[in-house]
């Protein structure tokens, strides 16, 4: 068995949602989604019903556009009662998510804890000299906004300052918990480290996760992090820690002959560094 990974599969455009159609059976392997599944909870119990069909266990951590309020859906699913509902609609399929226990797999002698993460962000990763309560007029200078400014409400906390805050202490007792002879995958939407964020709008950088994080790949037992998010797939090893950015995209980021298929990351075993 293998645990595979995918993220922003955007089901609102449908040519990712002709390719979701086309993937095949994968009946012994687990899969990882990494988020922005779509901006409707239509397009995330449609993506669920289709994938846990096709794999043994699926594995999914909200990304941004999951939290977005859009036109059309009900305005009471805000904040923190959206996110509750959307982990309410995961565990109807039998969906692992970030409020779930951990859950181990033993392969090759090895015991791993896959643990799917929801940190947000705090504009901490912009530049030196720009703090975080000037990051997003910042930002504004070269006219970047990101649609979360309008869509993405924090309530009830004050700010997603503030709940990512709150997601970063819950999350940080939760993984200290984890015996040390074991190795974590963290699965989370956004980079954990701000050297990871590579975009063609570096301003956009502010909405790309938390400088709370970068360490914590040293700070616990990780054998791999998987993440999303900046439409732009990598493989970075550091530190011993092999660090997987397995966005598919927008229709013009990736290539329809070679299907989803063959954007499914492999996190376990373990690939060669």
């Amino acid at each position: 068995m293998k645990v595979l990974a995918i993220s922003d599969l955007h089901l609102d455009f449908q040519e990712n949602r002709e390719a979701l159609r086309a993937l095949p059976p994968h009946p012994d392997d687990w899969l990882i989604l990494a988020g922005d599944t779509g901006h409707r909870v239509s397009d995330l119990t449609d993506a669920l019903a289709w994938l846990t069909d096709r794999f043994r266990r699926v594995v999914w951590v909200p990304g941004n556009h999951e939290l977005w309020t859009v036109p059309g859906e009900s305005e009471a699913l805000t904040g923190e009662a959206r996110y509750q509902h959307l982990v309410s609609t995961c565990r109807a399929h039998g969906v692992l998510t970030p409020e779930d226990p951990y859950e181990q797999l033993t392969i090759d002698g090895v015991t791993y804890v896959l643990a799917p993460l929801f940190l947000l962000y705090d504009y901490s990763f912009a530049p030196a000299g720009v703090n975080r309560d000037a990051a997003v007029n910042w930002a504004v200078e070269e006219n970047i906004l990101c649609a979360d400014e309008h869509y993405l409400h924090a309530d009830p906390h004050a700010s997603v300052v503030e709940w990512c805050e709150a997601r970063c202490r819950w999350t940080e007792q939760r993984l200290e918990q984890v015996p040390r002879a074991h190795r974590l995958v963290l699965i989370n939407h956004f980079p954990l480290r701000g050297d990871l964020v590579r975009i063609m709008i570096p301003r956009f950088r502010i909405w790309c996760g938390t400088r709370r994080t970068e360490q914590w790949h040293l700070r616990f037992n990780v054998a791999a992090v998987v993440t999303g998010h900046l439409h732009v797939r990598a493989t970075d090893v550091i530190d011993g820690v092999r660090f997987e950015e397995v966005s598919l995209g927008y229709p013009r980021q990736w290539r329809r002959e070679v299907g989803l298929e063959g954007y499914l990351r492999q996190v376990l075993p373990l690939r060669g560094s």
